[in-house]
């Protein structure tokens, strides 16, 4: 065997210029988190989304909630009135929404007028309870804007369009700056609305991963010095995790995608899987001294050892990873491909450049501690278990999986981005008070689309229009509605001297035309188009999850195909609309990219190996964790979301490494000696114990996760932990019993063939 080639100093520089390089990336990170950043561009939901967003105004809001008995006195509405002009002062900010920003249509002697609902100059001329008075009768801002009791006030800031997660976090403090500003923030009872929800799992984000980062590279490093007590050791670990982590990430940068909570898994990820490949190269290096080697040939058998073992565990991994590619949610398909180009480039750092670096400045003794004998004996108890009970053990295993099959019907695609946060945090708190005391803040849109100039003007139009409305408001879902009908009932009504029959449509088009031909407001352009050939319904729910909108929808579309539409288009838009889409396009993702992942693997296990009977040999105990992590989602009661979508092709691909690792090493053994008991013992021996101790860290790093707050850290931690434990149990247990139960009917076989002969 010869030396490594590249200078140890070489190679040193090269991974210190990598770092260097995606670290000098990471600055330009793109923080965006919003609905949009989650479907292709080119999705009918999204194109049409953006072509509504050009005649109207975007539906995702930031709501600050004010409560108080004396909401209708000076000396709140002075300093609120001056709030309003503070806030509308913000470049991002388009209208803000609050007593003070809204139409109110009242009756005069010539007609009716169009004035703010309530302004400073209106203000002054009335006494408080006159001023109550005036907004609780108004019907367009009751229990939108004011309570019913009138003691909760919104202030809704409508912004211009943003286009990341950090100026959504920039308009929430500017806001509550400004709050505090005009002595108002003794009234502040919540902000919520979609811009906050964005900025709490922003903050979320940033949270865990500077918590968890550290953390599971601290715990990887520490279980290193336990293992081989070597400074060196830890050493270069620790600057390989940080060049992969940090290149990583750098590589979102590279393919233009933004940082959202999907890719705010990739550090700890990869810090896991890197110290996971690392301890194999560590052992290695362990076994050598063992036989008796040191320097350059102590290197040189190490990587003859394990390089073949790491760069397939490293393209299985990346094969699950980039698995994900197939999912048509988008953070998804990034963290899977830029997480697999990751593998990959960690794969080369460690095959290429730290054996370079170890074989310039090792010098110290390699030995294992005893600190880690029980892992010792605990993977000989399972081998010989498997191996002794062969069909015991299969057999069990069967009936175990079998039983739970049946939970995994009751697993539940849903989303719901409240329920990322505990009950108790500030975003789920503030949306459920503004829900109590207003209106829910899902939103949704009808949008009609005429197709003619003032084909909105026609009253049987509008009837429709308005038949539909009022079946809306008696579903029990829908918290507040609102219309081009409602603006026209009230110029109806405030024409005809506020007399209460006239608060209908009217049925005469002439008159229609009139009232919209003098309306001089501007809350009606932003529910009808100019040419009058468009109009949208406005609709706040009371309901949050993918599931309970889709059910709504299908229902709301039902409806409308029962009706003479009067040749209008309906479709259902806003940012409800895109939420639910994710239920559907999680589901297909979900099957595509798990059916991709077995596919890529089973391939490099045949390319492995090169025995079709040895790829499927090495794919049952992987594939069967897969099923446990979803009969453990069923019996928990675990959704499939944003990020449990992810763990099954994520576990497929990492659980893979540690089958690789055996059966490499029993091969090798069999070709040596011929003794099928003694190649398994002896692969147990020499690799059992880098199998359990970079399963149990990864199992540990992950079971870190386990204790983030933010609900899809958490669950994405604890079963890929589950996963990985199962999947170690598998191959400590139920791989040595397939293997002596193949080997025992291949030499049946064997015997038979030769007998017939």
């Amino acid at each position: 065997m010869t030396a490594p080639r590249l200078p140890g100093a070489l190679a040193l520089a090269l991974l210190l210029l990598l770092g260097a390089l995606s670290g000098a990336l990471l600055p330009r990170l793109h923080l965006d988190n919003a609905p949009e950043a989650y479907f292709p561009g080119d999705a009918p939901a999204v194109r049409f989304e953006s072509a509504l967003r050009a005649d109207f105004p975007p539906d995702q809001v930031l709501i600050a909630l004010f409560e108080g008995e004396d909401l209708f006195s000076d000396a709140f509405l002075q300093p609120f009135f001056g709030l309003i002009e503070d806030i509308e002062r913000n470049p991002r900010v388009e209208r803000v929404l609050a007593v003070a920003g809204v139409d109110h249509i009242s009756g005069t002697t010539e007609g009716f007028v169009v004035e703010p609902l309530l302004d400073a100059e209106i203000a002054a001329a009335l006494t408080p309870a006159e001023r109550r008075q005036r907004v609780l009768d108004d019907r367009l801002a009751a229990s939108y804007l004011v309570a019913d009791d009138g003691q909760a006030m919104a202030l809704i800031v409508r912004p211009l369009e943003l286009s990341d997660s950090l100026q959504r976090l920039a308009l929430e403090q500017d806001t509550r700056a400004a709050i505090a500003a005009a002595g108002l923030d003794g009234r502040l009872t919540a902000i919520a609305g979609q811009v906050a929800l964005d900025v709490a799992q922003l903050r979320a984000m940033i949270h865990d991963t500077l918590i968890f980062v550290p953390a599971t590279m601290g715990f990887g490093l520490l279980i290193i010095w336990l293992m081989f007590r070597r400074v060196l050791a830890v050493a270069v670990s620790a600057l390989v995790i940080a060049v992969v982590v940090n290149l990583t990430v750098a590589l979102l940068v590279l393919a233009g995608k933004p940082y959202t909570l999907v890719s705010a898994l990739l550090p700890p990820l990869m810090s896991a899987l890197t110290i996971a490949s690392l301890i194999h190269w560590l052992n290695a290096l362990a076994q050598a001294t063992r036989h008796g080697l040191a320097g350059s040939a102590r290197i040189d058998w190490a990587r003859h050892r394990v390089a073949r073992p790491i760069l397939f565990t490293a393209l299985t991994t990346a094969a699950g990873l980039a698995s994900l590619g197939f999912s048509p949610i988008q953070p998804i398909a990034a963290f899977g491909l830029v997480a697999a180009a990751g593998m990959l480039a960690q794969c080369a750092i460690v095959i290429g450049l730290v054996p370079p670096i170890f074989a310039r400045w090792d010098r110290g003794a390699w030995q294992t501690r005893r600190t880690l004998r029980p892992l010792d004996h605990a993977v000989g108890r399972l081998r010989h278990l498997g191996m002794r009970h062969a069909g015991w053990v299969l057999a069990v295993t069967a009936l175990v999986l079998a039983l739970g099959m049946p939970q995994i019907w009751r697993i539940h695609t849903e989303t719901d981005m409240l329920r990322f946060f505990t009950p108790a945090h500030p975003i789920t708190q503030a949306n459920t008070r503004i829900q109590e005391r207003l209106i829910g803040t899902t939103t949704l849109e009808l949008v009609f689309d005429a197709g003619a100039r003032d084909a909105l003007k026609r009253p049987e139009r509008l009837a429709l229009i308005d038949t539909v409305q009022d079946w809306l408001e008696d579903q029990p879902e829908v918290g507040h509605s609102l219309s081009m009908i409602d603006l026209i009932e009230e110029m109806h009504w405030g024409f005809h001297d506020e007399r209460a029959d006239y608060r209908a449509l009217p049925r005469d088009p002439r008159l229609i035309a009139q009232y919209l031909f003098i309306y001089d407001g501007t809350d009606l352009y932003e529910l009808v188009d100019r040419e009058f050939a468009r109009t949208r319904l406005t609709l706040n729910l009371d309901i949050r999850g993918a599931r309970a909108i889709n059910a709504f929808i299908a229902r709301v579309e039902t409806r409308l195909a029962e009706l003479d539409l009067q040749g209008m288009e309906v479709r259902v838009a806003g940012f409800g609309r895109l939420f639910a889409d994710q239920e559907r396009l999680l589901i297909d993702g979900q099957i595509r990219g798990l059916a991709a992942a077995v596919v890529l693997i089973s391939l490099f296990m045949l390319a492995m190996w090169r025995r079709p009977g040895d790829a499927a040999l090495c794919m049952v105990p992987n594939l069967a964790p897969i099923l446990l992590i979803f009969i453990a989602m069923g019996v928990l009661g675990i959704w499939l979301d944003m990020a449990t979508a992810m763990i099954a092709s994520v576990t497929a691909g990492i659980a893979i490494d540690d089958t690789i690792h055996l059966f490499h090493a029993y091969r090798r053994n069999l070709a040596a000696h011929g003794s099928r008991v003694w190649a398994l013992a002896r692969a147990y021996q020499h690799s059992g114990r880098a199998v359990v101790a970079t399963t149990l860290i990864l199992c540990g790093q992950f079971l870190l996760l386990g204790s983030s707050e933010f609900v899809p850290t958490r669950e994405f931690g604890l079963l890929t932990a589950v996963g990985l434990l199962t999947a170690l149990i598998f191959d400590l247990l139920l791989f040595p019993a397939l293997l002596m139960a193949v080997g025992r009917l291949r030499d049946r076989r064997a015997r038979a063939d030769w007998t017939a002969r």
